[in-house]
């Protein structure tokens, strides 16, 4: 019986380590050459195809300007409200664009939106030029971050992607990696990427005139899921897509890369959302339970509290049914002092059909010190008093 089990055990863990480092591409035919799907809470990857193949990413670049936007937001060193200048420089860039006139003043949240609906160059230099203090430092901070998140086949040499050099380029993977940083950390630019069509003022030496911005994802209006996130396309690139879509709790990514034409890359990122929301299955275990406190020996307290660091997700694209999830509590009876807050003391560990599909650690939620002679007194003449 043992072995039977551990063969079952066996086989299933098989099956899951095909679906994660090999995934299924049954029923997908796209036009682009190299893609990627991904679920973007987990990272886990549902389908590819050529997705490390280097290629020109032309205005999906921007995707990384938007993440080190928000990133200096975050951390207070700028803020939507501020007024930005735009510079010549800014001014003067071709290709996709909303006009910005040398020395006009935008919000940074009005050239955000520039940048994130109707995709402008301009725009995207004077965030840059705003953050950095130029186009060429924040470019370095687009390839330090890049490096920071494995992007290992990036090289970025402008901010907007207008750029025809071969020393510009990415990957559908890294795209996917960069998208998903943006959206599960800053969900905000969804306030942004989510708009279809929406005015801004210009006011310039030649007076005041409005613009209208209009997205250049076309996904928005043809596939009810979506939420962004950005296009880009050049006659190098041809036409890619990062596609963001949320339905029924789950949140993915689909990059495409080297389209033919506009519609084609519509219709393959929306092949490839379609597949996944018709694929997976999500598994979610908010861990928001109280734990018991594990027994401390030697320690000027007599046991701890705990916590899991985390919750647990875990996506199957199987088909399986995940009320069969079994979770286990691995602890040990009793630890010895000292215990530092924040360490480990055991995981949690989670089960379908006999086979280990992830895990979670549990930490201790203070920190307990190891008693010395004084401490035993006070607890000795604690109880002498009681």
């Amino acid at each position: 019986m043992y072995a039977k089990k551990s063969f079952t055990a066996a086989v299933m863990a098989v099956i899951l380590w095909i679906a994660t480092v090999m995934p299924a591409s049954a029923n997908v035919s796209i036009s682009a050459p190299s893609a990627i799907l991904i679920e973007s809470s987990t990272g886990q990857v549902i389908y590819e195809q050529n997705a490390t193949e280097r290629r020109s990413p032309a205005s999906i670049t921007k995707i990384m300007t938007l993440l080190l936007a928000f990133e200096a937001i975050d951390r207070g060193k700028v803020s939507l409200s501020d007024q930005v200048i735009v510079s010549q420089h800014a001014s003067s860039m071709g290709g996709s664009q909303v006009y910005l006139a040398e020395n006009e003043v935008q919000t940074l949240d009005t050239l955000l939106k520039c940048i994130a609906v109707a995709s402008g160059n301009d725009a995207s230099v004077a965030v840059a030029e705003h953050i950095a203090g130029s186009e060429e430092a924040f470019v370095a901070m687009m390839n330090q971050k890049a490096e920071e998140l494995g992007m290992k086949d990036t090289h970025f040499e402008d901010c907007s992607g207008l750029t025809d050099s071969d020393n510009h380029y990415s990957t559908a993977k890294d795209v996917a990696i960069m998208s998903r940083e943006l959206t599960t950390r800053y969900p905000a630019v969804f306030n942004y990427t989510t708009i279809w069509m929406e005015d801004i003022t210009h006011e310039t030496a030649q007076g005041t005139s409005t613009f209208t911005l209009s997205s250049t994802n076309k996904l928005l209006k043809q596939y009810q899921w979506a939420t962004g996130l950005k296009t880009g396309s050049t006659s190098k690139a041809k036409f890619c897509l990062s596609a963001t879509a949320t339905k029924d709790g789950i949140d993915l990514i689909a990059v495409v890369m080297g389209a033919p034409d506009n519609p084609s890359r519509v219709q393959d990122a929306q092949t490839l959302l379609t597949y996944g929301f018709n694929t997976c299955n999500l598994y979610i275990d908010a861990n928001s339970e109280d734990l018991a406190p594990l027994a401390v020996k030697g320690g000027v307290e007599e046991e701890v509290e705990l916590r899991f660091l985390s919750e647990f997700r875990y996506l199957d694209t199987l088909g399986s049914d995940l009320s069969a999830v079994e979770k286990v509590l691995e602890l040990p009876e009793e630890v010895e002092a000292p215990v530092g807050e924040g360490s480990q003391a055991g995981r949690a560990r989670y089960y379908l059909n006999g086979a280990e599909i992830g895990s979670v650690p549990i930490l201790y939620a203070d920190s307990v010190e190891k008693a010395g002679y004084t401490d035993y007194l006070k607890k000795v003449f604690g109880l002498y008093l009681l």
